[in-house]
């Protein structure tokens, strides 16, 4: 165990950020929501969602860069479409309210498609395709992001990290759940190095002449995933998260680190299938638990212990956490118990 790492229990952790964020004006159940998606990426090992994002988070709060008495409302378009409005509040509790209402649409018309107007940061969207999974629905939530990525061939950034994720239901199992950042490492994973202390892969960011950077503090934007593919994706997100909500896009899109004051005005998009609507609801999960065990059973390459599906190595990490505690860096522990 690393000397600058203090292992913390999961319950004390989420207090601590509970306590944190309504010390500092956040009302509860936003609270409580927020604090709950930075243990689910923590546990999971995704640090850069996690406890590192907390004075971030208290700052934005203090500054009233959040709405703290929002007006929420649902308004149902279409027999499987609605758009939420989240008159900027904080994020990961709009976007779970609004998967709620995507999920009752698709429980009774088989798909649902909402969209999330102007909200704040949500945190790890892998949260929120879980909260349908868990109840038995397919899931797909993608979200736009502060312009940070410098286009394939280009130089200077204008789309986010705008990450992506899936979630299936599984039987009697946890669902499969795979969320990615459409660039090679998100934006978390550079101040996760920073707070470090450690270099990064010249492979993941460029510094403000475009050029490869090792040094995290160097970085000025990231690089798309597996080049004009990653690219591509960011694009199509931004889209359907922002232009397609009558949002800000690309470059237009708000700073998270600057303007604390400032709503942010991002978009979220949610869509949601119910198995049953197209098939064998039963033959689905079997033939889901079939893959599963067939990518199981394939021998694993050098130097892998065996293959995993995607998202599955996640699971390994929450396991290890349970016995050793979750690894908060020591100033970030003490931040959180001043």
């Amino acid at each position: 165990m690393e000397e600058n790492l203090i292992y913390v229990e999961r319950d004390k952790l989420r207090r601590l950020f509970l306590d944190k964020f309504v010390k500092a004006g956040l009302g509860k159940e936003f609270a409580e929501k927020t604090a709950d998606l930075m243990i689910f990426a923590d546990e999971r090992g995704i640090h850069s969602h996690g406890s590192v994002r907390a004075e971030y988070y208290v700052n934005r709060i203090k500054a009233k860069g959040f709405n703290l008495s929002p007006n929420l409302n649902f308004e149902q378009t279409g027999p499987c479409s609605g758009v939420y409005h989240g008159d900027n509040a904080v994020g990961h509790y709009v976007a779970f309210k609004a998967m709620e209402d995507a999920i009752a649409l698709a429980e009774n018309n088989g798909v649902a498609v909402v969209g999330i107007r102007e909200m704040g940061h949500s945190g790890a969207i892998g949260y929120f395709v879980e909260q349908a999974a868990l109840k038995g629905m397919i899931a797909l939530t993608m979200c736009q992001s502060d312009p940070m990525v410098v286009p394939y061939g280009g130089v200077k950034p204008y789309f986010g990290t705008n990450p992506i994720a899936f979630a299936s239901p599984r039987k009697n199992e946890k669902p499969i759940i795979f969320d990615m950042a459409t660039t090679v490492q998100a934006w978390g994973k550079i101040l996760d190095a920073r707070s470090k202390g450690k270099n990064i892969p010249e492979t993941w960011a460029v510094d403000e002449n475009g050029e490869p950077t090792t040094n995290p503090n160097e970085v000025a934007a990231l690089l798309p995933v597996a080049g004009p593919k990653g690219y591509g994706l960011m694009m199509m997100i931004d889209i359907l998260s922002g232009i397609l909500l009558g949002l800000p896009f690309g470059k237009h899109v708000s700073s998270m680190y600057k303007e604390l004051t400032e709503y942010r005005r991002l978009g979220q998009l949610h869509i949601v299938i119910n198995p049953a609507f197209f098939g064998d609801e039963n033959i689905f999960l079997d033939q889901i638990s079939q893959m599963v065990d067939e990518l199981h059973s394939i021998p694993p390459a050098k130097g892998f212990d065996q293959v995993y599906y995607p998202g599955e190595i996640q699971e390994t990490i929450i396991n290890s956490y349970k016995k050793t505690g979750i690894p908060v860096e020591k100033n970030i522990y003490e931040y959180l118990t001043q």
